[in-house]
């Protein structure tokens, strides 16, 4: 099997130079290819009270670590209290369809017999990304008796031949108070807004040890899907996986030549991987330790390096 060999670039986006609007944290990097080598990379950063919100920072691609410009406020902020999304957003996704941008974002509440609630919600642009509009105030992915747990998520969407097909995150069950168990899940819609569920399970687990699978992020290439998603024992990991349909997938986690760092940023965990081309390059965002307490880091596929 050949390997993905990714060459590290090191921490481009800190969170300790971030936007006047946030305290820590750049989580689960977006991307947006705008125009030419500029990009748009959708986060979520941390406000004194710990809340997700989401802004943006633009990056040349010829040096993503020289920021062109961070949003001067959120594009998206938390809901009113007692939705969904009132302690917190973060983003998942964004697709550019007629003229207007689709932002897939996650939506965070407190829990009490458990610490957290997750559930997937669709905000909409029609200012080219200054500024997002709910699209509903309820989940997208809301609890269904297949999938009854608030824990339907970080959703990846890709729209082929009038079908928007969907990769989320599904809750299993809850371990304990503090440590659910999810995996990947696929799903089906006509709108992109109300989606059809059917309980198809893409990615599981491959052993014991194992209680998630987080974030998808789908290429499809040359006639065949890829993904890369973040599986956790301990700490996360990157993994990858293959499939014909996007809706049977083979987990090939060994041909991802990629691992935690010796020391710094990214020595404990990798996790919430975003794969884009760019240039002939395949280029990848990802967190590091504490999910992404110190910012973003860059990867490039060694095998599609120019040069």
């Amino acid at each position: 099997m050949k390997k993905q060999r990714w060459e590290k670039k090191g921490l481009i986006l800190k969170a300790s130079n971030g936007p006047k609007w946030m305290v820590s944290h750049l989580m689960v990097p977006t991307v947006e290819q705008i125009k030419g080598d500029l990009c748009r990379i959708y986060f979520c950063g941390r406000d004194p009270q710990n809340r997700s919100l989401i802004g943006y920072a633009e990056v040349d691609m010829k040096d993503p670590s020289k920021v062109v410009r961070f949003s001067k406020k959120p594009v998206l902020g938390l809901g009113p209290l007692g939705q969904f999304d009132d302690n917190g957003v973060t983003p998942s996704w964004i697709v550019n369809d007629k003229g207007k941008k689709y932002l897939y974002y996650i939506g965070w509440n407190k829990g009490l017999t458990v610490r957290m609630h997750l559930a997937a919600g669709l905000a909409v642009s029609e200012d080219d990304g200054l500024s997002f509009k709910r699209v509903v105030n309820v989940p997208i992915l809301d609890r269904i008796h297949t999938e009854p747990l608030i824990l339907n998520t970080a959703p990846c969407v890709l729209k082929e031949k009038g079908c928007w097909r969907m990769w989320y995150v599904s809750g299993i069950r809850w371990i304990n108070k503090d440590l659910p168990e999810y995996n990947i899940k696929y799903a089906e819609s006509k709108d992109g807004i109300v989606w059809n569920r059917r309980g198809v399970v893409c990615i599981d687990f491959k052993s014991s040890g194992e209680h998630a699978l987080a974030r998808p992020c789908v290429l499809k290439e040359d006639g065949i899907y890829k993904m890369w998603y973040s599986y956790k024992g301990r700490n996360y990991r990157i993994g990858y996986a293959e499939s014909l349909d996007g809706i049977s997938w083979q987990r090939k986690d060994d041909a991802i030549d990629l691992d935690v760092s010796k020391k710094g940023w990214d020595s404990e965990m990798i996790e919430y991987a975003f794969v884009f081309n760019q240039g002939g390059v395949k280029h990848m965002f990802y967190n590091g330790n504490n999910y992404g307490e110190e910012g973003i880091g860059w990867a490039i596929c060694q095998d599609e390096k120019r040069g």
